[in-house]
C-alpha cells in the first residue's frame, strides 16, 4: 500500500521544499526598505480620495444572499441528478416540488423589488 502512495509524497516534498526555498531565498536577497508611501493602496496611478471605511447599500447584501441561497439549491440538486435513476418517479416529483418552492420565492423576490437598483 505504500508504494501507491509513494509517488505522491515525494510530490508533496518536493512542492513544499520549492516553497521553502523561494520564501527563503526571497528573505534573504529582499529589500526590506519601508516608507509611508509603500503603506498606501494602490488606485491604479492615481491619487487615492476619500474614506476607505464607506458604507455599501443594502442591495448589495441582499443580492448576496440571494446568490448564497440559489448557489445552494445547486448543492442540492448536483446530488439528486448523479441518483436520478435510482429514485426514479417518487425523486423527479420531490424535486420538481422543491424547484416549485424556490420559483415561487422568485417570483416574491422580484414583485417585493430587492433586485432593483434605482
Amino acid at each position: 500500500m505504500f508504494e501507491t502512495y509513494f509517488p505522491i509524497i515525494i510530490l508533496i516534498a518536493l512542492v513544499a521544499a520549492t516553497a521553502l526555498a523561494m520564501w527563503g531565498l526571497s528573505v534573504f536577497f529582499g529589500r526590506r526598505t519601508r516608507s509611508e508611501v509603500k503603506g498606501e493602496p494602490y488606485e491604479s496611478g492615481s491619487i487615492p480620495v476619500g474614506d476607505t471605511r464607506e458604507r455599501f447599500s443594502v442591495k448589495f447584501y441582499m443580492v448576496a444572499i440571494l446568490f448564497i441561497i440559489f448557489d445552494i439549491e445547486v448543492v442540492f440538486l448536483y446530488p439528486w441528478a448523479v441518483i436520478y435513476d435510482e429514485l426514479a418517479l417518487f425523486g423527479l416529483i420531490e424535486m420538481v416540488v422543491f424547484i416549485a418552492i424556490l420559483l415561487v420565492g422568485y417570483i416574491y423576490i422580484l414583485r417585493a423589488g430587492a433586485l432593483k437598483w434605482d
